[in-house]
């Protein structure tokens, strides 16, 4: 048996783990489930899954007769249960949105737990001290998210100083056929409908403005230590191949199914072994007329903005757009700026902080609530 712990089990990638676990109840004994305030769907996953605790991390609480496991309250309950249980645990799923994520990540490594990563804001922000933290600790990182699912397996009995590229795919959004000078118009109801993944409404705008893919480049540079030089993107609209492997000798590795994050999701759960959670199998013919196209920056320019910052290799302005990302999302979502305005926010909010790196954990999180000020500042400047 596996003994797990979910972070962030209510959202997306929180329900669908909870349901393999569930299909694999002779595999899997959970230890513990978080949320922040999704209390409705924590009792669904409570009764489902049966941990011996549950952590709210909001302001969210649940009547102690409710259920026999027991309940918890705040974060830093959450990060002094994954220390006191880190003895007990084989794996845990981070899978908290945003920066929320990182505390809790941190944590489980430190302790020498290995984590299932699909919280990407904890590398984006602190990559190297997350990889570090991890080598420290003996602790393994196995990525969620499907294009570093798929590079993570090709790459699996490779010398990576045998790689002449990298190449990540993107379904390029709801706007991928959008002509760019009507961006401006776009709603948050054709912003959210995304035409291959089922995915929660940050990492659906992040897919819409391509910040997903500019967050995803620098992951991919942390997770598997390849310089900027050898990442690359491709816009491919039917996202069956998810990652490609180029090597020295001409070969390529490829890492393909049919877009369902329940695949990256059982992958990282069940390492080394493969769960078998009832995916849809994949046929020769699916594979007729496929397009990948490079993007457009002028239509995306979170994702050029993401380039940029890749490019400058100093985590402050990682953390910079991070949270001015979210921020600027977050605004969005609510209906205050425009589409369009997303991007100028984490412009306007990267332009005033200086390049430079940054190791401690407490000065990462401390720069992170720094640019959210200054960005919610922003955002109110562009709000409709």
């Amino acid at each position: 048996m596996k003994n797990i712990g979910i972070i962030g089990a209510t959202g997306s990638i929180g329900i669908q783990a909870a349901e393999i676990i569930y299909k694999h109840s002779d595999v899997f004994n959970v230890k513990f489930l978080s949320c922040h305030n999704n209390v409705n769907e924590l009792l669904n996953q409570i009764s489902l899954l049966r941990p011996e605790y549950a952590v709210i991390t909001g302001d969210k609480t649940i009547p102690e007769n409710l259920t026999e496991t027991k309940i918890l309250y705040g974060t830093h309950s959450l990060t002094t249960l994954i220390s006191e249980l880190s003895g007990e645990l084989d794996i845990v799923l981070s899978a908290a949105v945003g920066f929320a994520g990182i505390m809790p990540t941190y944590t489980a490594l430190k302790n020498g737990v290995d984590v299932a990563l699909a919280n990407k804001e904890s590398i984006v922000a602190a990559g190297k001290t997350m990889i570090q933290t991890a080598e420290k600790a003996n602790a393994s990182i196995i990525p969620v998210d499907s294009e570093h699912s798929s590079i993570y397996q090709c790459l699996k009995g490779h010398d990576k100083n045998f790689i002449d590229k990298v190449i990540l795919t993107a379904s390029g959004g709801p706007f991928r056929y959008r002509p760019s000078d009507s961006m401006d118009f776009v709603n948050i109801n054709e912003t959210l409908k995304h035409p291959n993944w089922s995915m929660g409404n940050k990492i659906t705008v992040d897919s819409a403005t391509m910040m997903n893919k500019g967050l995803e480049l620098i992951e991919a540079h942390y997770l598997f230590n390849i310089v900027p030089e050898k990442l690359d993107v491709f816009v491919h609209p039917q996202s069956i191949f998810h990652s490609i492997v180029s090597f020295i000798d001409g070969s390529n590795l490829a890492q393909i199914g049919l877009p369902d994050m329940k695949t990256p999701i059982s992958y990282a759960l069940g390492f080394p072994d493969r769960l078998d959670w009832g995916a849809e199998p994949l046929t020769p013919q699916i594979l007729n007329g496929l397009k990948f196209f490079k993007p457009d920056k002028k239509k995306y320019p979170c994702f050029a903005v993401a380039l940029d910052v890749l490019k400058e290799r100093k985590n402050s302005l990682m953390i910079a757009m991070n949270a001015a990302n979210e921020v600027a999302v977050d605004t969005f979502l609510k209906g205050s700026i425009k589409f369009t305005d997303i991007h100028r926010v984490i412009i306007n909010t990267l332009e005033l902080f200086e390049p430079r790196d940054i190791s401690s954990i407490d000065e990462i999180v401390s720069l992170d609530n720094v640019v959210r000020e200054k960005a919610m500042k922003i955002s109110k400047d562009f709000g409709r």
